[in-house]
């Protein structure tokens, strides 16, 4: 399959729909993996309202505890690029230990970044200084890293090692792991009642599905694989060893949201009881001669009040975002080439700090 052929002849329908409004600055970044931009859109409106531009190899995107900043692990330089929030102008490139792949930050404003070169580490920026502080050794190089809601810790997930490493951030070394069977791809964390961390979800290569480690135990305690296609779906060969590869927990704590590539779907499931409580179909490529070509649906993020999910659409040049209540796409947002990562950046109109909205109770996308 000609996957610029087919992006040339790619015609999206936008279909606006009302969006509840809510105190403060809410704004969806996404990166474009392909290209050499980060689009920012507004989910009052669903429509871009700031490009970055200039930046070839963007990964994973964070920001600052108080929004002026915002964090790029750059893979073409193997940095950590600073931007101003407001004018998307570049403040700093931070050196890294190596080739980056996605980043978090704690509540005191500390970056870390996932290495992914062997033999592995999380890379720690100090925010006032801007440069590298510590790489902490791991097992296997990473893929993928978090911090948890209450910021004591920091997840890493390995797909070659296979194992989920949990990083105490206050004395900033590995104090236990997780060992799996297939490679860590994205997760996401569930917070208790009291902040501390309950749940991790973990995505696998070659599982359509999750699985869930019990914080408290420090062990896999389910496996859950997603719903049989209802239809087929082509996309690129390369996606098979990862075909569910974006999940997220609701900012209100009471449902799931895990992506399938194959399934050209979302899959909503309550955090009660892990039951599946809803589907939705995902924008798909009709071209002649073809079967229906997926969006290539990767990460996911939502809006603050929960009501919104956006999730990256890799295959599609695009951002589709859901209504939670309905369960229905309201709009198909056009971006770059292939985006992935995407975060929530939240200002409140109070005084306080700003915060990603998954970050409240789970990590990104």
């Amino acid at each position: 399959m000609n996957v610029r052929r087919i992006l040339r002849h790619l015609s999206l329908l936008l279909v606006l729909a009302p969006i509840p409004a809510w105190a403060g600055l809410t704004r969806i970044y996404i990166t474009n993996s392909a290209g050499d931009s980060i689009d920012v859109i507004d989910p009052a409106t669903n429509k871009v309202v700031q490009q970055i531009k200039g930046i070839e190899g963007a990964h994973g995107i964070n920001f600052s505890p108080d929004g002026s900043r915002v964090y790029v692990s750059d893979e073409l330089n193997s940095t950590l690029d600073v931007f101003d929030r407001k004018t998307g102008k570049l403040l700093k490139k931070v050196e890294l230990s190596a080739h980056p792949n996605n980043i978090a930050v704690a509540k005191d404003g500390r970056i870390v970044a996932g290495i992914a070169r062997d033999p592995g580490a999380l890379d720690i920026i100090d925010p006032v200084t801007l440069t590298r502080t510590k790489s902490v050794p791991v097992n296997g190089r990473l893929h993928n890293v978090y911090v948890t809601p209450d910021s004591k810790y920091a997840v890493t997930g390995s797909i070659r090692t296979k194992i989920v490493t949990i990083i105490d951030l206050a004395t900033e070394a590995p104090v236990w792991e997780v060992q799996f069977d297939k490679g860590i791809r994205p997760m996401t964390i569930e917070a208790g009642p009291d902040g501390a961390t309950k749940r991790i979800f973990v995505q696998l290569s070659d599982l359509n599905g999750f699985a869930v480690i019990d914080f408290a135990a420090r062990k896999e305690v389910a496996r859950i694989q997603l719903p049989a296609a209802k239809s087929e779906f082509e996309t690129d060969g390369d996606r098979a060893t990862a075909p569910s590869h974006g999940i997220g927990v609701a900012p209100d704590g009471k449902t799931l949201w895990v992506t399938s590539i194959p399934n050209n779907a979302v899959y909503v499931y309550s955090l009660a009881d892990l039951s599946l409580v809803g589907e939705v179909a995902l924008p798909q490529l009709k071209l002649p001669g073809h079967a229906p070509i997926s969006a290539v649906a990767n990460w996911v993020t939502f809006t603050p009040d929960s009501k919104t999910v956006y999730i990256s659409n890799a295959g599609l040049r695009s951002v589709s975002a859901v209504d939670t209540k309905s369960m229905k796409v309201v709009a198909v947002v056009p971006v770059g080439e292939v985006p992935k990562r995407i975060n929530t950046l939240v200002i409140p109109d109070a005084p306080g700090s700003a915060a990603t909205a998954s970050s409240k109770r789970a990590s990104l996308r």
